[in-house]
């Protein structure tokens, strides 16, 4: 199974906005720079997830991007599955398989498939920023790390 850019840039910006506490909100372009990824497409994407009550977006100057809620309250499973489209591995339909009805290919396709989500099911946003990656984000975000 290959994921979609769209959900990539998705799972990114979620991470980006997790990582760190900020004082003014992230911004698409800072984004899209931090990450070399297209600022049109990013659009796109941030666009989706606020409309899933993802992150927060507010306009003007001082606007920017904040997630909607805590990090912990994310299952990266029902991320993915809102941001992937919905498609089967397999189609045995299209174009008509010979073996359809005789095979045991989709049904464990079909159970691979649900193993994957199953363990996304089991991970946060929070769990996904821990460290190295929190650390590794704050970097991306151009503030100094937090001394112990």
């Amino acid at each position: 199974m290959q994921l979609t850019r769209f959900t990539d840039f998705g799972l990114r910006v979620l991470m980006y906005l997790a990582a760190a506490p900020r004082d003014v909100p992230a911004t698409i372009p800072e984004i899209a720079d931090r990450f070399a990824i297209s600022r049109n497409h990013l659009v796109k994407v941030v666009h989706f997830m606020a409309q899933q009550g993802w992150i927060v977006t507010t306009r003007g100057k001082g606007g920017g991007l904040r997630l909607a809620r805590p990090a912990a309250e994310l299952r990266l499973g029902a991320v993915v599955r809102a941001l992937e489209p919905a498609h089967a591995l397999i189609d045995c339909a299209e174009p008509p398989c010979a073996l359809r009805g005789g095979c045991r290919l989709k049904g464990v396709l079909d159970a691979a498939e649900d193993a994957f989500y199953a363990r996304l099911d089991a991970v946060t946003l929070a769990d996904l920023v821990a460290a190295p990656t929190g650390p590794a984000i704050v970097k991306l975000h151009g503030v100094a790390l937090p001394q112990d």
